[in-house]
């Protein structure tokens, strides 16, 4: 039987006309994360743009939403090359997603943007254990700062004062687990309008399929649902160990995503 809420030329997402929607519903979320504290949300051409300063992550700079005639499209990838330069970032990002026109890859390609990943949304719809982790405080922020900065080398400082900021925000979840005197892993979050995202899992690696990663989920998933979220979803790698793990804590995909990246050096003030 035809399940009438999945795509039928891909039974494991939803169909087009849901899939929009829910995009919809994500990206503003995920728009409005970005721009937590001091970051701005707005249209560049036929894109919902978020820029910030202050968020050393690529969750604070990018663009989702492209929509409109090719050539509208095309000069839309034009001017997000100047507005994430304008701002200091080294390339700039555009998520596409259902909310962005069909035709995306080949504007993309003649503009010399890039594909860099393909990502699947997606929903969580399983329960949530009880578990050990606990919100995070002040004196937990060095320790989220090295379980990240392997990715983010000379960005310590702004990464500090970015996780302070986002400690002070009531949207915002953080939660770790302990591990002696360290940290064993943290999960970050967003809650806002009945949408929460789950952002980012991190375990340190000597403490790896023990059960940390998924404990920190369900934890982030039943605070964000105690902040008013009626959805939980998140971004993962699509296929291979990511999306294995999200099954694994309860997630069913939804739609794909594709990253898209255009270096921007040679505009930087």
């Amino acid at each position: 039987m035809v399940d009438p809420l999945r795509d039928p030329d891909d039974p494991e997402l939803l169909d087009p006309y849901r899939a929009r929607a829910l995009a919809s519903l994500i990206e503003t979320t995920r728009l409005a994360s970005g721009a937590v504290r001091y970051g701005k949300i707005g249209r560049v051409g036929s894109a919902q743009v978020v820029v910030n300063r202050d968020n050393p992550l690529p969750s604070g700079n990018f663009a989702c939403g492209l929509d409109g005639s090719s050539v509208e499209v095309a000069g839309t990838l034009l001017r997000l090359e100047q507005t994430f330069a304008d701002v200091g970032r080294a390339e700039a990002v555009v998520y596409a997603s259902p909310t962005t026109v069909d035709e995306i890859e080949g504007i993309a390609d003649d503009s010399g943007w890039y594909a860099v990943e393909e990502l699947v949304a997606v929903v969580h719809r399983g329960s949530v254990a009880e578990t050990s982790v606990r919100r995070a405080v002040d004196a937990d922020l060095p320790g989220i700062t090295e379980l990240l900065s392997d990715e983010l080398i000379g960005a310590r400082e702004r990464l500090i004062k970015y996780l302070g900021h986002r400690l002070d925000d009531p949207r915002c979840v953080l939660l770790v687990v302990d591990d002696g005197a360290r940290l064993a892993g943290f999960v970050g979050g967003f809650a806002e309008h009945g949408v929460g995202l789950v952002e980012q899992v991190i375990v340190r690696p000597a403490r790896r399929r023990r059960g940390v990663g998924r404990s920190l989920v369900h934890g982030a998933v039943a605070a964000l649902r105690s902040a008013g979220a009626l959805l939980v979803a998140s971004q993962v790698d699509e296929g291979g160990s990511g999306e294995r793990f999200a099954e694994a804590c309860g997630f069913v995909a939804a739609y794909p995503v594709t990253a898209y990246v255009r270096r921007v050096d040679e505009l930087l003030d």
